[in-house]
């Protein structure tokens, strides 16, 4: 079976309900049931963008840490903080196509592993098929 890296856009439409679709469900299905391949910065990424909602009222305290407590039960694959080598890559790919440096991780990511890529993500999904690797949802 491929490899699959997703991104924090996936995890957190399992968060908001208004950002969930059938699609990024059923991925929350196959990762529970296989796994998945993210970079660490993903749960560094994913707390933040909930506790932001939290400030503004969005979501709870509560939820914020009823869903870190589910993220962390995922079978998760975390790899490595990047050395100087891949630092320079992602780097690169960030230059190159055009995306943040979070971005350019999970795509560096992919790319080292051939890698399917999930994301909602527009840039990061453009930027995944430009460079012949599949897209989902």
């Amino acid at each position: 079976m491929t490899e699959l890296v997703i991104d924090a856009s996936i995890f957190l439409s399992w968060a908001f309900e208004d950002e969930s679709t059938p699609e990024t469900r059923a991925l929350a299905t196959q990762v529970r049931s296989s796994s998945a391949l993210i970079p660490s910065l993903t749960r560094t990424e994913v707390a933040n963008v909930l506790v932001m909602a939290e400030r503004r009222g969005r979501i709870s305290t509560a939820q914020v840490g009823a869903f870190l407590l589910q993220f962390d039960a995922l079978p998760l694959r975390m790899d490595a903080p990047p050395n100087a080598s891949t630092l320079d890559a992602i780097v690169s790919l960030a230059r190159r196509e055009k995306l943040t440096v979070y971005d350019a991780t999970y795509l560096e990511l992919a790319l080292r592993h051939g890698a399917m890529v999930a994301t909602k993500d527009q840039q990061l999904a453009a930027a995944a098929r430009n460079l012949g690797l599949v897209v989902l949802p």
